[in-house]
């Protein structure tokens, strides 16, 4: 029991030794910085119809359907949200809500003209993104290490020395958004209604402002 104490004993203060040295070694601290700005392709509308009873409310949600489907957007594209039935209202008693996404190919200013219909009760947009976001941002983030790297070569350079084994990478939370709102969208808020909407005004994908990811990676070398 003693000399499996001691040998305990022995590899705790070997290792403290193997940390002490590991913090001892000269190092340099460089972040890496890095941007890419990405075309938006899919765009992902939340929209509300309206009626007066439950039959009419299923026609509207016919029309709805029919008139999606005309302009490209597929069945397995539009989700349904929830449903809700007024009592009190001496009007429209009964709203329904989905949520449909369409792609660049997309005809959004007629999309927008095809429903500007009396039994839509509203329109807006749910999110603005780029399907192939989750690779992109890997890339922003291998450039952000990169120029981590080359600036700790350039640095120890103008010394004289170089860069040697990479003590610690960190990654530094950037919080960009993934998705924008079309420019065409920002004077009239987030929420778009079809009654403010602007007949003059362009709501195509060429009007949508690039996704812009920024990421940086704190690094730690070792001095050679």
């Amino acid at each position: 029991m003693k000399l499996g104490h001691f040998l305990m004993i022995g590899l705790l203060t070997f290792g403290s030794l193997i940390n002490a040295q590991e913090i001892k070694k000269n190092a340099i601290e460089v972040t890496g910085v890095a941007e890419m700005e990405v075309e938006p392709d899919e765009i992902i509308f939340n929209i509300g119809i309206k009626a007066d009873n439950k039959n009419q409310l299923a026609d509207n949600e016919k029309l709805l359907f029919e008139t999606l489907k005309n302009d490209g957007v597929k069945n397995e594209d539009i989700k349904f949200k929830s449903m809700y039935q007024n009592l009190y209202s001496k009007t429209t008693k009964f709203t329904k809500s989905f949520q449909f996404k369409v792609n660049a190919k997309t005809n959004v200013s007629k999309l927008f003209e095809d429903l500007n219909q009396k039994w839509v009760s509203n329109l807006n947009i749910a999110e603005v993104k780029n399907t192939k976001i989750a690779d992109f941002r890997k890339t922003v983030k291998i450039n952000a290490l990169k120029a981590a790297r080359e600036k700790a070569d350039y640095l120890l350079e103008s010394i004289g020395k170089k860069t040697g084994t990479p003590l610690e990478i960190v990654e530094i939370e950037d919080y960009m958004s993934d998705s924008v709102l079309p420019v065409a969208y920002k004077s009239m808020r987030s929420n778009v209604q079809l009654e403010a909407a602007d007949a003059g005004v362009d709501y195509s994908f060429d009007n949508i402002e690039n996704i812009k990811l920024k990421y940086s990676i704190k690094t730690r070398y070792e001095i050679l």
